[in-house]
């Protein structure tokens, strides 16, 4: 994608005007994706996005430039206008690049362009009909599927020279019910840093079923009472409350600017004793996991809280910096075209010692929220309001009607200082997340909690 001698005069030309740091970001992301609706094939898309882009440090000035002309005369060009905007007293006058070396995660055994789009329209095409099959008030299914092969060459003036292939690939798995008066959605989407052959681990049957149950459920459901109550989070996607919540506060990027409820708090007690979570880059094949992060830093396992105290933050090289602390592996980005900032990648609960069936049977009067929603987020506060998709009053110490309309309001901090039941049943659920450095695959995940004490909003 560029040599070592051009990636080493772009740099230069970027620190010629007294920069301290310079990064070169080259990558060549090969996609596909296909989509059908009502078993029908509605799209099918293949592409490449190739391109570079050149960050500049110098102390807390940054620049960041981009280009998809990958030929030198025009890397040489932005890196001058880049360097233009930012003048420092380094000299520079020449690069050693040393290769860096790492363990793969996952290693893929089928590739996703070795594959035909036939037999991918056919693999939807069981999903569609499996969901369909469930019950006649499902009108309406999508399945979509894409895959990515991802190249990427990370350089810079620290004589960093690295090279990364991730493939991911991921479907999504929705059926809508109707009675002719309202419509109620249920979706899953499962993913992984994998090859074709994570379809030979899952059931898209199984997974279309699952969906079209939910949304079914859902359409008979009455609507959910209002008012503080005990909640109970099922495990996996019941993980998002904590992924937007608190781990965005855990991020360097909020941390460096004091815009978080948890800036200058480690080593403090955060939340309940019970409560360790970890933001997890290396599991081998999980969806967020990653070799390296998008600056070349190997991925880790980062301890964020242990036993309810916070231990440490999601850092990348210039946020961490401004607060005085070295790189995790958490510098990620959606492509060439976004400046790396600290993100997630498995970030999760870890599983306590309690069992399902006995928090449960301790809940006299709560709601049961088994699959969670989307929802909004203030990052400076931790002020949340999340929609649930299945819910369930307990009662007595069973899982009673199913409920509809219920929302979860609240604030971050306090949620992790009220959980007061941890389960033993850790499952992780794969999404995407956006931010400033654009949308990244992660996963999100916990093991069954329940929270007391906090505000569900319904229909009544």
């Amino acid at each position: 994608m560029i040599s070592k001698k051009t990636a080493e005069a772009v740099l230069l030309c970027a620190v010629s005007r007294g920069a301290e740091f310079a990064e070169l970001f080259v990558e060549n992301n090969a996609k596909n994706s296909v989509s059908l609706v009502n078993g029908k094939v509605e799209s099918a898309n293949s592409g490449i996005d190739r391109g570079c882009g050149i960050r500049i440090i110098n102390k807390e000035r940054t620049v960041y430039v981009y280009t998809n002309n990958m030929a030198e005369d025009n890397l040489l060009r932005l890196a001058s206008e880049g360097a233009e905007a930012i003048h420092g007293n380094t000299k520079l006058k020449n690069i050693v690049f040393s290769a860096m070396q790492y363990d793969k995660l996952y290693t893929p055994e089928i590739m996703p362009d070795s594959v035909k789009k036939s037999d991918i329209v056919d693999m939807l095409k069981t999903g569609s009909n499996a969901a369909y099959g469930y019950n006649k008030l499902i009108t309406q299914t999508r399945m979509g599927y894409t895959d990515s092969c991802r190249n990427v060459i990370i350089a810079n003036t620290e004589g960093l020279w690295a090279e990364d292939e991730r493939v991911r690939t991921r479907i999504a798995v929705s059926a809508v019910a109707s009675d002719g008066n309202e419509k109620q959605t249920g979706y899953f989407g499962p993913g992984a840093l994998k090859g074709f052959e994570f379809y030979d681990t899952i059931s898209i049957e199984d997974i279309a079923k699952e969906a079209a149950r939910s949304a079914v459920t859902m359409l008979g459901a009455g609507n959910c009472p209002s008012g503080k109550m005990s909640v109970i989070m099922d495990n996996g996607f019941g993980g998002v409350i904590f992924h937007e919540a608190c781990g965005h506060g855990l991020e360097a990027a909020a941390i460096s600017k004091n815009a978080s409820v948890f800036a200058g708090k480690i080593g403090q007690k955060i939340a309940c004793e019970r409560l360790t979570a970890i933001d997890d880059g290396t599991i081998p094949g999980s969806w967020g996991s990653i070799n390296i992060d998008d600056e070349g830093v190997k991925s880790r396992k980062n301890i964020l809280i242990e036993n309810g105290i916070l231990k440490g933050y999601m850092t990348d090289r210039y946020n961490g910096g401004l607060i005085g602390m070295e790189p995790t592996g958490s510098s990620r980005r959606e492509s060439y075209k976004f400046m790396p900032v600290s993100r997630m990648t498995n970030t999760y609960i870890a599983p306590g010692t309690d069992k399902k069936e006995d928090i449960i049977a301790d809940t006299e009067y709560g709601l049961y929220a088994r699959y969670m929603g989307g929802g909004s987020v203030d990052p400076a506060s931790g002020d949340f309001n999340f929609a649930v998709n299945e819910a369930y009053i307990v009662r007595n110490g069973k899982i009673c009607e199913p409920v509809r309309g219920a929302t979860l309001i609240g604030k971050g901090s306090d949620v992790l200082l009220n959980i007061d039941r941890i389960s033993d049943n850790l499952a992780l659920a794969e999404g995407m997340c956006g931010a400033s450095s654009g949308s990244i695959p992660v996963c999100v995940g916990q093991p069954m909690i329940r929270v007391q004490n906090i505000t569900v909003g319904g229909r009544e």
